[in-house]
């Protein structure tokens, strides 16, 4: 995969999804020991879909942010560059939905 940077990155944004990564990282862990320690299958799901929605939650700053600048750049582009960050943009929403 082709290694990009985004056009612009709110430093708010970057610093609050950062700090939810850390805290889904810590969730990860604490599923991990939930298994090693064979807990009840019920609570481990409920972390499980715990950690799913904060995942969620930074997809969608992610994606504002990619909406808010680099869609935007391109979008003020060349007529190409702005077809393909249609595509982009729903390739990544059919993604994002699942």
């Amino acid at each position: 995969m082709k290694k990009r940077k985004a056009v612009a990155v709110d430093a708010g944004a970057k610093r609050r999804n950062l700090a939810r990564l850390k805290r889904i990282e810590g969730q990860v862990r604490g599923i991990q020991k939930m298994v090693e320690d064979d807990r009840y299958c019920a609570d481990v799901l409920i972390q499980i879909s715990a950690v799913h929605e904060a995942l969620r939650g930074v997809g969608r700053e992610v994606m504002r942010n990619h909406l808010r600048h680099c869609a935007t750049a391109a979008m003020k582009g060349t007529e190409a560059g702005a077809h393909a960050m249609h595509d982009e943009i729903l390739a990544l929403m059919y993604k994002h939905v699942r």
